[in-house]
């Protein structure tokens, strides 16, 4: 018996130890591994600008392989990787090449602010919202005066719906510092308490203070053309969609633009064509499901269903990526909500609405994603407090709006249903078509 007891615990010592190697090994492995960067696609690949990234990487990655403390060339080519996430779209890939490199520099130096402004934005990215607020706030103990880490506080206390929070910060920001990236962040936040016309007037300045085809600038460009759909002026959407297009040839998100203007004219074969060029430039899951809705529009279901279908499956695969990879790990549950009721599984759409909402039961989009699956599922009383939140900063949008009345009309209020759609044009193209016809029923009855 002894004999035994001595086996088994040479045998339980022999596993620990093997698992030990193992994970220094897969440490070591993490440490030492390296991310090339992902060929372009489309006019990008073609680009000097690109030419000049792939250059400067490979120095990056020279300078450091020659010396591995060099934290100047590690934040450097950290800083690329999360600039070619925001050209490409590819977020997991580069946000995990990204981190491994800024973790790198944390070893080396636990305080260094720009390592931990990069650790807070890559959070965000990863829609790790309360993660990225908190290394924010380490940063900006460190350096109080940068502009842009008070930006970040801006997105994370947006995120997490802390919006009189966001308030402070944005204006802090814009002290410090007026440019593209402080004005962009006030227009969002006007445009969250439902003041279009000043979110306009902040957009446009953000747009000025940028450089002409650079991708910010041109991100910010579509940002102002979405306002104006928001307000249901198409024609200078349309235009700003085209100038960006102009200035960045073959950028997706302006093509992706153009295709909702086409829809809103139910030119749907010239929206599905924006698209699909849109969809092979970029990795976006946004494009592939506003692909799907003109697929549906245009009565080619079968395409519809199987690109559906692949949001889900994409959208999984990303937020199961932390499960090989310590640099990454998604939060992708409220795209997963909106992308299972398209696929009609009403389960997991709550099942994700609210593991979302448990992260940020603040949140006024969290709360409209929960009372929309509550709506689809038929549990209009159980929407209802949820939409109260989502409604609490005064926005108007209209999908928002147009949701609102429509679960409000359901559970029985028609008063607020009717004051909620007196605040938007219900004609309004930005409102998808399956939308508008449903919430065109109930106007008439109230």
């Amino acid at each position: 018996m002894k004999k035994n007891h001595i086996y088994l615990l040479s045998i339980a010592l022999f596993i620990i130890a093997v698992a030990g190697i193992i994970v220094k090994y897969s440490i070591t492995q993490n440490r030492d591994k390296t991310y090339p960067l992902i060929e372009r696609k489309g006019p990008l690949a073609n680009s000097a600008e690109w030419k000049d990234v792939k250059k400067r990487s490979d120095d990056l990655l020279a300078a450091i392989k020659k010396d591995p403390k060099d934290t100047k060339s590690i934040l450097r080519l950290a800083a690329l990787y999360i600039q070619e996430a925001r050209v490409t779209g590819n977020y997991v890939y580069y946000d995990m090449a990204a981190m491994k490199y800024v973790n790198d520099v944390l070893k080396i130096d636990p305080a260094d602010f720009n390592a931990l402004v990069f650790k807070s934005l890559i959070y965000m990215s990863q829609h790790h919202f309360a993660d990225g607020l908190v290394v924010a706030h380490e940063a900006q103990q460190i350096n109080p005066y940068n502009a842009y880490i008070y930006g970040l506080m801006v997105d994370g206390n947006v995120e997490m719906g802390h919006y009189d929070s966001a308030v402070v910060y944005a204006d802090k920001m814009v002290s410090v510092r007026p440019d593209l990236t402080s004005y962009s962040r006030v227009s969002y936040l006007r445009e969250i308490f439902g003041d279009y016309k000043g979110s306009i007037e902040a957009m446009k300045m953000a747009v000025e203070a940028g450089g002409q085809g650079d991708e910010h600038t041109e991100w910010t460009r579509v940002q102002l053309a979405s306002l104006y759909e928001k307000i249901g002026e198409f024609k200078s959407a349309d235009t700003l969609y085209n100038v960006s297009l102009a200035y960045r040839p073959g950028y997706a998100y302006a093509l992706a633009g153009l295709a909702r203007t086409a829809t809103a004219a139910n030119d749907y074969s010239k929206a599905i064509a924006f698209l699909e060029k849109a969809d092979s430039l970029v990795s976006d899951n946004s494009i592939k499901s506003q692909l799907a809705d003109v697929y549906r529009l245009a009565r080619q279901d079968k395409k519809a269903n199987e690109l559906e279908n692949e949001v889900v499956d994409d959208l999984n695969r990303d937020s199961k990526a932390g499960d090989k990879d310590v640099n990454i790990g998604h939060y992708a549950d409220r795209e997963l909500a909106y992308a299972y009721l398209k696929t009609g599984d009403k389960d997991k759409a709550l099942d994700h609405a609210l593991l979302e909402y448990n992260r940020r039961p603040d949140n006024i989009d969290v709360n409209e994603t929960v009372a929309w699956v509550y709506y689809n599922r038929g549990e209009y009383a159980k929407a209802v407090p949820y939409m109260k939140v989502a409604l609490k900063t005064n926005s108007k949008n209209p999908v928002l709006l147009c949701r609102a009345a429509l679960i409000f009309d359901k559970a029985g209020d028609k008063a607020t249903a009717k004051s909620l759609l007196a605040k938007t044009s219900v004609s309004n193209p930005y409102i998808d078509k399956p939308l508008q016809t449903e919430t065109a029923a109930i106007a008439s009855t109230l």
